[in-house]
């Protein structure tokens, strides 16, 4: 199980919105531009996080994107659930009908259990995790800046706090 290029660029896209809506509204072409993602994907993105008011749309000269609320309330659950992506590890969606694809007619598989522990265990946890728990966390490694010095054949990194 591994998730989705929806998902990971939607938790992309609304860090660097939640990094930047300090400064007004953030146009998705921007952030197309800063984290390689095309625009007509994000347009479809965002289109489900503002049906779900994860976003707030403001239109004309200047508009963009902002969060609808702030960014300790959005969690990393809101965002992938938002725009469609399946939480889901068992093989039949939940339904229970692993040996089977007629509802009636199939039965659970033996490690159905474990599955569906491991769905409420990952839902757990990215919904413990906040828009802005991530935001701090990208912050925290941009005032890291690791420099490389070459010295007679060796390397030495070091690491300078901005």
């Amino acid at each position: 199980m591994r998730l989705t290029t929806k998902g990971r660029f939607a938790v992309t896209a609304m860090i660097d919105l939640a990094m930047r809506q300090g400064n007004g509204p953030v146009t998705l072409s921007g952030i197309s531009q800063r984290q390689a993602i095309s625009l007509s994907y994000l347009e479809q993105l965002f289109g489900k996080l503002r049906r779900h008011a994860i976003v707030e749309s403001i239109r004309g000269p200047g508009g963009g994107y902002s969060l609808a609320r702030p960014a300790g309330k959005v969690t990393v659950a809101d965002i992938i659930i938002a725009v469609d992506e399946p939480l889901d590890a068992t093989q039949c969606g939940g339904k229970e009908n692993c040996h089977g694809s007629d509802a009636a007619s199939g039965t659970r598989c033996m490690t159905h259990e474990l599955w569906t522990t491991l769905n409420a265990k990952m839902v757990d946890y990215l919904d413990s995790v906040s828009l802005q728990d991530l935001v701090d966390q990208q912050k925290q490694k941009e005032q890291n800046v690791v420099v490389v010095h070459r010295n007679s054949g060796t390397a030495a990194a070091t690491v300078e706090q901005n």
